[in-house]
């Protein structure tokens, strides 16, 4: 399993903890690791980034809704804020990715998961995200 895979069961991670956030990041990660062969690397990169967004959940939904006007977390689809909880924490927390793979990857996951305006509404909050991170 490679860093693709290992971001697609993340993103997963992340969506179920969105319907229960009294679920312990052991249980969803015990649950993911025994429905999936997963490498040490590949756990680590998991786990690093599940609790990474847990711990970090209001600051990384304040930018989110920073780069919206006149919307709140419960107007986003739940499959489209996953994916944009998973970039930001990558782009915000983890330099040993390059922003474009992380922001490429966060579109290609709308397109597979998301309905038909996932795509554009994540590839465009993730550009204003990495636009403001430039500057």
């Amino acid at each position: 399993m490679g860093r693709k895979e290992a971001r697609d069961l993340c993103f997963k991670c992340i969506y179920e903890f969105e319907f229960d956030k009294e679920k312990s990041i052991d249980k969803i990660l015990e649950f993911c690791y025994l429905e999936n062969e997963i490498g040490i690397t590949e756990k680590k990169y998991i786990e690093q980034v599940l609790n990474g967004v847990k711990n970090n959940l209001e600051e990384i939904d304040k930018i989110i809704l920073s780069k919206l006007k006149n919307w709140s977390i419960n107007r986003i689809a739940k499959v489209d804020l996953a994916i944009l909880r998973l970039a930001i924490y990558e782009i915000n927390y983890m330099e040993d990715i390059p922003v474009k793979v992380t922001a490429n990857e966060a579109v290609e996951l709308a397109k597979i998961y998301g309905n038909n305006d996932s795509k554009s509404f994540v590839n465009g909050v993730i550009a204003k995200v990495i636009e403001s991170k430039d500057v």
